[in-house]
């Protein structure tokens, strides 16, 4: 039997800010996102979302002294969470379970959105793999109950011109590793070799996997300290309407180490909990 492998799309990308949501949900908004409201998960973590077209950014936390959740604060600061769409999670755990790809049972869990003068409940269905099965950081899909409390136009909007993510960039010493189990969760064709390790095509977005020293060619000091990590992610690159606006966005912010480099601009790790931003036109 040919095997049913998911459609590879990108929901949204988690940077860890662990317990400091106050300053993170401060930081992003001096880089020119707009961010949602605070949201409090019924699985004990906390967030910010910068939402796009049809993607997002989540930055999430765990509450101050809170060790439900101890896959975020046992993790670095920085991104950690790379999250594919499903319109189905219970048939796309079963396909992966069918293609032996390491993978948890569905999980749904809420949180509480105010929206028209009411309080309304957005829910989401996810399926995890496990986090052994990728050293560089969470892989998970992420299916919506409730898209019209998470996808609003009034959250789309951002005063560096994002409007969207276009790739995720992941540093690991051996890239095959992680494209090989990126191929056998959506099919050889969706992994592409690349000069510098290989790539996951999602739609409008990628997720480039490199070797350590491509990733410094690349960002240079703007790229986040691996702190001794073999494989980790590293970097997202955002389209934006404007380098102009980017750059001005972050000006008014007071980001320091801002660099404009041919038709993108580059905001260095330490300025945004620990993963490198590029704003790309």
């Amino acid at each position: 039997m040919t095997p049913e492998f998911p459609v590879p799309t990108l929901d949204h990308v988690v940077v860890n800010v662990r317990d400091r949501i106050d300053e993170a949900a401060d930081t992003y908004r001096r880089l020119g996102f707009t961010l949602t409201p605070r949201g409090y998960h019924t699985l004990g973590s906390m967030n910010h979302l910068a939402m796009f077209g049809t993607d997002y950014m989540e930055l999430i936390a765990a509450r101050p002294g809170d060790d439900s959740r101890p896959e975020i604060m046992g993790a670095p600061f920085g991104l950690d969470g790379l999250v594919f769409g499903t319109e189905d999670a219970s048939r796309t755990y079963e396909a992966l379970r069918r293609n032996e790809v390491p993978i948890d049972p569905p999980q749904q869990f809420s949180r509480p959105v105010e929206a028209g003068g009411e309080t309304r409940d957005a829910v989401f269905r996810t399926t995890r793999l496990p986090r052994s099965a990728a050293a560089a950081g969470r892989l998970y899909f992420c299916q919506h109950l409730t898209r019209d409390l998470v996808w609003r136009d009034e959250w789309r909007h951002h005063a560096n011109g994002a409007i969207g993510i276009a790739r995720a960039v992941i540093a690991a010493q051996d890239p095959d590793i992680l494209g090989g189990l990126f191929a056998h969760m959506f099919g050889a064709a969706a992994v592409q070799p690349t000069d510098d390790g290989c790539s996951l095509r999602l739609g409008l977005s990628r997720f480039d996997i490199v070797h350590p020293a491509a990733l410094w060619e690349m960002f240079g000091g703007a790229a986040p300290d691996s702190r001794g990590r073999r494989d980790y992610m590293a970097a997202l690159t955002f389209r934006t309407l404007s380098l102009d606006a980017a750059e001005t966005a972050l000006e008014a912010g007071h980001i320091r180490g801002v660099d404009r480099i041919g038709t993108s601009v580059l905001v260095p790790a330490t300025e945004a909990f620990g993963v490198a931003l590029e704003f790309s036109v």
